[in-house]
């Protein structure tokens, strides 16, 4: 049996030229975060040194936003994950605490959150009761605190949706 393809090939090493144009091409699909950007192209053959003055070129030209970056990822999934989740990611993805913390707040509106976890717990429960009611409340909450929403609105919606918690 012979080995893959892409085992059988040496790793070709990206210039900056080739480099920029493999950053243009990842950035014209989706946008990135500076470091996710940097990884990227490391894992495609540029070396260290090229590949983040790339990355600090496509910054000055506007093409990679760490902000706008951050404000899109808590944007488009805040509708599935609590804050707690949101600011992990974008803290792993790295993006500085207070940008991450800056995206996150403008993802959620003062309540929104806990209206978001209750329609996440309304969703799931029928299904845990199903499987087990006695330990639904429990496998609730850990659901919701999986998710990323904060243990006080985990605690209330739980509390709200299962008045009778036999977990405790």
């Amino acid at each position: 049996m012979s080995p893959p393809k892409s085992a059988s090939r040496p790793k070709k090493i990206l210039d900056a030229r080739s480099a920029k144009a493999v950053a243009y091409d990842l950035l014209a699909r989706k946008a990135w975060s500076r470091r996710d950007l940097i990884v990227r192209l490391r894992r495609r053959g540029a070396p260290d040194d090229v590949a983040r003055l790339v990355v600090a070129e496509l910054e000055e030209r506007g093409y990679v936003d760490d902000p706008a970056f951050a404000r899109q990822w808590a944007e488009g999934r805040a509708r599935r994950l609590g804050s707690r989740r949101l600011h992990q990611e974008l803290r792993r993805r790295g993006i500085a605490r207070p940008l991450a913390a800056a995206a996150v707040s403008l993802a959620f509106v003062e309540g929104e959150e806990a209206e978001r976890a209750l329609e996440a717990a309304r969703r799931r429960l029928p299904a845990l009761m199903k499987r087990n009611s006695s330990r639904a409340p429990q496998r609730l909450r850990d659901f919701l605190l999986r998710r990323g929403y904060p243990a006080g609105v985990v605690n209330s919606v739980v509390r709200r949706l299962c008045p009778i918690d036999e977990s405790e």
